[in-house]
């Protein structure tokens, strides 16, 4: 079981599916193909169908505390728009749409991401919530109002004590997921404080020398009912997240190259942008 026994009813979804299945596919921003924005209804809808469990959202805010499910810094790309939409009002962001997802009669906006989470609330579908850490205090009043904190996790770096005293006082003990680099990082975790869920880690590793790619740091870290999450990407700026076992290796090789070695060292949940792909080698495995 992931998390203590003080939180286990607000993680019973997680444990329930990661029971049933691992790794737990996580859809990074959703499926975005075709005619579908990343971050929308339309791509979490599309990353369920490709067989995702978890769908990582990225946050990003108005001037005036409107939540958006936007990724800030790849407005040129994405809104053909060269400004951060977190200067902008929501009046601002409400004109503006992905360019080239357009379509005659169907204009394709930045989203809300209360919209977006409402219209999966009570799904059998979990989210993480990605770079909001800073803002929480705001945030999770918000999320309160949603009333589906079980299908909701909160991504944090290790070191952000800030953010964690911020949780730690709010009176919705939301599931968290801590960025741990090193062993001190995730040694330094408060996981005897039951005002704080932390259900698992999420492990950046630049390369295979790192202590993540030891099986017994794994399974000391299992021991201690904590879910391993990987991310499966390299950065554009050529920085591996897991020693390059990513999207690109499942491309251009295949997709054992890129994740057997991930299940084999007993990793729980993989970020990936093409979740179908792992939910195959997932079943092919299983078999």
């Amino acid at each position: 079981m992931f998390g203590t026994q003080a939180h286990a009813s607000i993680n019973g979804l997680l444990n329930s599916m990661a029971h049933v299945n691992r790794p737990l596919v996580v859809s990074h921003g959703g499926v975005a193909v075709g005619t579908i924005p990343p971050n929308t209804a339309a791509s979490v809808r599309a990353a369920l169908h490709s067989g995702a469990d978890i769908v990582k959202i990225d946050v990003s805010a108005s001037v005036d505390n409107i939540f958006y499910a936007f990724h800030d810094g790849t407005e040129p790309e994405l809104l053909g728009v060269d400004r951060n939409i977190q200067s902008m009002s929501a009046a601002d962001i409400a004109e503006l749409t992905y360019h080239w997802k357009n379509r005659p009669g169907r204009r394709a906006h930045v989203e809300r991401l209360v919209a977006i989470l409402a219209e999966f609330r009570g799904a059998p579908a979990l989210f993480a919530l990605d770079r909001s850490w800073w803002r929480w205090p705001t945030l999770l009043r918000v999320l309160d109002g949603l009333r589906m904190p079980s299908q909701l996790l909160l991504k944090v770096p290790s070191w952000e004590t800030a953010a964690m005293n911020a949780l730690r006082q709010h009176r919705t003990p939301y599931p968290v997921l801590a960025i741990c680099s090193s062993l001190d990082e995730l040694d330094g975790l408060p996981l005897s404080d039951h005002d704080l869920n932390i259900v698992g880690v999420e492990l950046i590793a630049h390369d295979e020398n790192n202590v993540w790619f030891d099986p017994d740091t794994i399974a000391a870290i299992h021991d201690r009912d904590l879910m391993v999450w990987v991310n499966s990407e390299t950065l554009t700026t050529g920085i591996p997240l897991f020693g390059g076992y990513d999207d690109e290796r499942c491309v251009l090789q295949s997709p054992s190259a890129a994740w057997s070695r991930l299940l084999e060292l007993g990793v729980d949940a993989v970020q990936t942008e093409l979740p179908w792909l792992l939910r195959d080698l997932r079943e092919v495995r299983g078999r």
